[in-house]
């Protein structure tokens, strides 16, 4: 019976959660990364051989990263690219040599996952993630004031942004634009808003087209390297799946991926799926994603989001909202089986709840919640393949 590895995402040494909670909590591994050192730069073998100790003196495993970002020269194929693609190589070469077989990254511009409420309260008390587009216009539009930006949105967005920010006070505006821009947990890069303008005018002559030819790039300048050391990069969508401040998006549909793999078809040309990513989106059909790149699908984020009305998501239960988990399921234990793998997966993201209400956590990594979505998920699997699929 292949069931799948079950990790936990874990910050460092600062994380609020312990190695010994996330053991308790029943995952065998631990995702982790090098948060401190700057984007572009080498990974020491040290370092990291140093943070591998840590994690096996606490009895779990470390053999998937999260991630290894890549940097902004690289994505806009800027002047230092060569030096950049060659930190990377570097790094991978260090990775490997520690046993570290999965590399996770993403491709999205200037900014990581985003959201707009990091405590949205539940009808159980319990807190939530949340991206409404409304406040993202609010803040956009008001308090960044791109130029164009209000062109940029849907007339009634545009409305609710105006009448939302209008009903903020001092306190409320700094909040959304620290959330937004400030960096969540595992973010590369944080900016205050006149350096995120500015960032974003560095992107004026990148239209998908291009970040998607420099994205092919990045992967046939790497790939080549991490085949040779049995290294698998899994690409993150985009999270949300969908363009924001008019900064192109090119990992957010099926299609996205498609283009992808046939245009660098190397074995090491890998994905993270993450359900709640791509399940942001209602024309994403999640099982037959799973189906279609089940053989490129190297690590799994499995949570659920819930669709509201007028675009807003907001992090549902694991077993609840938009995506069937069980039927994810049933498809990456068939996966599975089909292959002998076992695929490292986490419980992405969870409610804060219970007393992690009272502790400070890092936005959507409390333990607590986690800890229900893992035993949620360990449950489902292991009824599935029980009943023989």
């Amino acid at each position: 019976m292949t069931m799948m590895t079950q990790t936990m995402r874990w910050f460092g040494p600062n994380d609020p959660v312990s190695l010994a909670g996330i053991r308790q909590a029943g995952a065998t591994g631990i995702v982790t990364a090098l948060h401190d050192i700057p984007n572009g730069e080498i990974w020491p073998a040290d370092r990291i051989a140093e943070r591998k100790a840590m994690i096996a003196a606490a009895g779990l495993d470390w053999t998937v990263v999260e991630s290894l970002p890549v940097a902004e020269g690289i994505k806009t194929r800027g002047p230092d690219w060569d030096r950049l693609i060659e930190n990377y190589r570097t790094s991978l070469t260090n990775l490997a040599a520690h046993g570290i077989d999965v590399v996770t990254y993403n491709f999205m511009p200037l900014l990581d996952w985003t959201r707009t409420d990091l405590a949205w309260e539940l009808p159980d008390g319990a807190r939530a993630l949340r991206f409404d587009p409304a406040d993202l216009a609010a803040y956009d539009i008001h308090i960044l004031r791109r130029p164009g930006a209000a062109d940029s949105y849907p007339d009634e967005i545009a409305a609710r942004a105006t009448r939302r920010f209008e009903e903020m006070g001092p306190d409320a505006r700094a909040t959304l634009e620290a959330t937004i821009i400030a960096g969540l947990p595992g973010s590369e890069e944080s900016f205050d808003s006149p350096q995120f303008l500015k960032k974003i005018e560095g992107y004026s002559t990148i239209d998908a087209d291009r970040l998607r030819a420099n994205h092919h790039d990045f992967l046939r300048a790497v790939c080549p390297h991490a085949d040779a050391l049995g290294i698998t990069l899994v690409v993150h969508p985009d999270d949300p799946p969908f363009s924001i401040f008019d900064l192109p998006r090119v990992v957010s549909t099926e299609a996205d991926l498609a283009a992808l793999f046939d245009a660098v078809p190397a074995k090491s040309n890998g994905l993270c799926f993450c359900s709640g990513s791509l399940g942001a989106r209602g024309d994403n059909d999640l099982p037959a994603i799973l189906r279609r790149f089940g053989e490129r699908i190297g690590f799994l984020h499995l949570r659920s989001v819930q669709r509201e009305d007028g675009g807003a998501v907001h992090e549902a239960a694991h077993l609840a909202g938009d995506a069937d988990m069980p039927a994810l399921m049933k498809e990456i234990c068939t996966l599975q089986a089909a292959t002998g793998r076992s695929i490292p997966m986490r419980p992405d993201h969870g409610h804060q709840m219970m007393d992690d209400l009272a502790k400070s956590t890092n936005p959507g990594y409390s333990l607590i919640g986690r800890m229900r979505g893992l035993a949620e998920l360990r449950g489902l699997e292991i009824g599935i393949v029980s009943a023989g699929m």
